[in-house]
Parts: structure tokens; C-alpha cells; sequence
């Protein structure tokens, strides 16, 4: 019986959410709500918040349509905030963090004629809930041109004899060792690794999504391992002012640090939530379905990579990029082709993955097929978390 009342209400709490999008919502009566995890001082959050102002300016939506709630910590605050967005009429809620989820989760189930959507998350295809949705884009193949880009300055150093070891050695910090986290320094260091061969990683991890200090400390603990160029996925000017100030090379995220950077600064890759953003706008008016999930890419406009900074750059950088573009626009390359890195010297030839997360990360499903790595095609979420030769992990 206990089976049969949860089957109802879920068939109740999914009908009430179509019957919500099918009628569509008049432009004029929309209202949207945005929550990040920090403020505008963290480079992630402010891309966020700068997207989604850019998209309800570009869908005529005026300021009194929209509201962002800054600073609210991965734990029930979350929940209280979207629910009172909910309490206050607001179509759809937005969270831009992965701790958000479970309380972004429980706030759709709560309010079924509300859309909720979540970025980075890896639940809504198993919750099955018509009004909770995950959004990711193809950043991978950002960080992927971030790294020739490196490759090349990396090329150069080598070429004038400025490397501090005998190979060229990139520095990373990284927040956590989640597959996000490593699926984005990967991606880079196969993209250096294309145009410079013999290029090896050190990897450090913070803990942290922001923390300033941390990876600063991290950024100068790398430069002290000889690490010749520094990169992170990490959220604050730590590790660029770092790099600035010891004149080392810096790829950063989310944004352009060359007016603090400008003799170091050589190129960052992001994810451009604009279209998403644009996407829900349409498909709220329309009375349309909102994805699942939800994956962005080149195509869409959803992965970019800033201006190259020609002061700090290699020569022949912006070339070397659009030909790494134009290969993985047409699909002659592959992020993750296994043919171009080995795990334990040995090549993958399948892999099982945890794309139907669970509290025990239970592999579940092959990944692997017709030679590459099929990241982020299973669900919008990174679920690469493979440990490629050339990358070395210096804590845990």
C-alpha cells in the first residue's frame, strides 16, 4: 500500500507540474530567482550572476522580474531561501552550487507548480521530478583550448631555456577531488599535452570553493615545486595575484584577470549561462518542458574562452587554438580520446562510471566506446574521476 500511495503522489506532484508549463506563462508575469553560494567577489558566482542579469536583459524582462540571493551556504538555508521564493510567486528557482541540490530537491518536491534547476548537480534524472532539472555545459572542452594555450607558452620557455626542471611542469590547484574538479584539470592538461608532449601536472586540492588565502599558499606552494605555469578550479584572485607577483604564467576561470594580471594573465575558459538562462525563459513562455538535464556546449555559445593576452601569450598561440577549435567543433577531436593518455601505462578501454549517483558513488554505467570518453553525454554533470599518467596528485 506504502508503494502505491508514493506511485499516486508522485503521479499527482508530475501531472500538477505539466498542467503548470502547459498553459505557458505571459512574459510580463514572470519573476525569477537566482541563488549563489558567495558574492561577486567570487569569480564563479559572479559568472553566474552576470549571465543571468545578460539573460533576462536580452528577453526584455525588467529588474523588478528577477531577484538574487547571494551568500547562502550548501545546507537548509538553501531550501528556506528557495522556498520563499516559491511563497513569493517566483516561476522558477535557480541554485548555483553542488551542495545546493538535496535542498533544491526538497524545496520541488514541496512546491510542484515551481521550476527548479541546479547547476553542476547529478540527481534530477533519478528523482525523476518534472520540476527539478540539472544544467552543465561541455567545459571540458573550454579548459581543452585553455590548454594549448599553456602548451604553447610552456613550448616557448622551453625553447628559451626558462623551464625550472627538465620538463615543463604545470601547477593546479583544485577545490575538491571531485570528478568536476578533475575532469576540468584533465581536460587542460591533455590540451597542453597536444602541442607539448612532455608536459607533466602537480595537483593540489584546497578544500574549498573560495579560500583566498588557500589558494594563494597553494599557488606559491606550486611555484616552489619548480611547477613553470599555474592554473586553477578554484574561485578567488589567490592564485592569479600570486602568479603577478612572482612572475609566473597563470591560466585562470570564469573570467579575464588581465586588468590585475597583466603581465602574467594568458587566457581563462567559462561556462556562459546566458543561454541557459535564455533557454528556461523560452520554455517557461512557451509551456514547454525544461530538459533533465541540461548540457551546454561551443555550439550553443555555453563554453568560451577569454581574449589571449598577446603580452604574455606565445607566439602563434591564437592559431594553434582555432585549429584545437575547429577539430572539436566538426568532431575530428576528442577531449578524452583514449588514445592520447594512459592510466597505469596501460590504455582505458572501458570504464564503468557513477553517473546514477549514490551515497557509495557505484559504478554503473560503460562509458567508454569508440575511443574516447564520453563525458557529460550520460547526464549534464562531469563524471570523469580517472587518474591519467602525467598528472600527479600531491594531497588528497
Amino acid at each position: 500500500m506504502k508503494k502505491i500511495a508514493a506511485l499516486v503522489l508522485a503521479l499527482c506532484l508530475s501531472l500538477t507540474a505539466f498542467a503548470a508549463l502547459a498553459d505557458g506563462i505571459a512574459k510580463e508575469d514572470l519573476k525569477l530567482g537566482l541563488i549563489t553560494l558567495h558574492s561577486e567577489q567570487s569569480t564563479y558566482d559572479k559568472n553566474f550572476i552576470d549571465s543571468f542579469k545578460e539573460a533576462c536583459a536580452n528577453k526584455g524582462l525588467t529588474e523588478d522580474q528577477y531577484a538574487i540571493v547571494s551568500d547562502i551556504p550548501e545546507g537548509d538555508e538553501c531550501r528556506q531561501q528557495a522556498e520563499e521564493f516559491a511563497d513569493e510567486g517566483y516561476n522558477m528557482v535557480f541554485a548555483d552550487s553542488f551542495g545546493h541540490e538535496d535542498y533544491m530537491i526538497e524545496a520541488a518536491q514541496k512546491y510542484p507548480e515551481v521550476q527548479f534547476c541546479h547547476a553542476t548537480g547529478t540527481k534530477a534524472h533519478t528523482e525523476k521530478l518534472d520540476n527539478f532539472h540539472n544544467a552543465f555545459a561541455s567545459i571540458y572542452e573550454g579548459r581543452y583550448l585553455a590548454g594549448v594555450v599553456a602548451g604553447m607558452k610552456l613550448n616557448e620557455m622551453k625553447e628559451a631555456g626558462k623551464l625550472n626542471g627538465e620538463v615543463p611542469m604545470i601547477g593546479y590547484i583544485g577545490a575538491f577531488p571531485y570528478a568536476e574538479v578533475k575532469s576540468g584539470y584533465t581536460s587542460f592538461y591533455l590540451g597542453a599535452k597536444s602541442v607539448c608532449p612532455d608536459v607533466q601536472m602537480k595537483v593540489v586540492f584546497t578544500s574549498s570553493w573560495y579560500d583566498e588565502i588557500a589558494e594563494r599558499n597553494s599557488a606559491l606552494s606550486l611555484i616552489d615545486a619548480k611547477c613553470d605555469l599555474i592554473s586553477q578550479h578554484a574561485d578567488s584572485m589567490g592564485a592569479p595575484t600570486a602568479c603577478q607577483e612572482k612572475g609566473v604564467p597563470n591560466v585562470s576561470y570564469n573570467g579575464s584577470t588581465v586588468t590585475a594580471c597583466p603581465d602574467t594573465f594568458l587566457v581563462a575558459s567559462r561556462i556562459n549561462w546566458a543561454p541557459y538562462f535564455e533557454y528556461l525563459i523560452d520554455q517557461l513562455i512557451a509551456g514547454e518542458a525544461i530538459a533533465t538535464d541540461w548540457t551546454g556546449t561551443i555550439a550553443t555559445g555555453s563554453v568560451e574562452i577569454t581574449e589571449i593576452n598577446e603580452k604574455a601569450a606565445a607566439a602563434g598561440t591564437a592559431d594553434a587554438v582555432a585549429k584545437a577549435k575547429a577539430g572539436l567543433e566538426d568532431g575530428s577531436i576528442k577531449v578524452f580520446d583514449t588514445a592520447t593518455f594512459t592510466v597505469k601505462g596501460a590504455a582505458l578501454e572501458n570504464y564503468m562510471a557513477d553517473v546514477d549517483s549514490d551515497p557509495a558513488f557505484t559504478p554503473d554505467t560503460e562509458v567508454v566506446s569508440d575511443g574516447y570518453f564520453h563525458e557529460s553525454e550520460m547526464r549534464s554533470a562531469p563524471y570523469f574521476d580517472v587518474d591519467i599518467d602525467g598528472i600527479e596528485i600531491l594531497n588528497n
